[in-house]
């Protein structure tokens, strides 16, 4: 697989947006293309994962991830969303499970719905 060619344009697209902009301007942009530079990331690991090119470590380490960062952010994937434990994240098995599933035609649909990235929420307004 390779990344989509309209997944990059609207990564390169937000990036065009903060251009010659002030800071406070550019943030929304900049997090806008983050997001999506992340959920490409996330599912060209999982791609790679399936096609048994890649460990769950090596593919980790590929993305600048370390070995525990990687299972909850292939739960947000469509490839193993599906494939997602209780706590929501994909486990070495559920990868096996997934490429079994994957070599004979078999594969689990997709959640409806794959939960959002974690994001900071202050205690307080000020």
């Amino acid at each position: 697989m390779t990344p989509d060619p309209k997944q990059l344009d609207a990564v390169r697209e937000a990036l065009d947006a903060a251009v010659d902009q002030d800071a406070g301007t550019a943030l929304p942009h900049l997090r806008e293309a983050a997001d999506r530079l992340t959920a490409l990331i996330d599912e060209s690991m999982a791609e790679a994962l399936l096609d048994g090119k890649v460990s769950l470590r090596s593919a980790g380490a590929a993305a600048g991830l370390t070995e525990n960062a990687v299972p909850p952010r292939l739960a947000r994937t469509r490839k193993l969303g599906a494939y997602a434990n209780d706590e929501g994240r994909v486990t070495a098995a559920a990868i096996e499970r997934a490429k079994y599933d994957h070599e004979s035609g078999t594969p689990r649909p997709a959640p409806a719905a794959p939960p959002a990235p974690m994001r900071f929420k202050p205690r307080r307004k000020s």
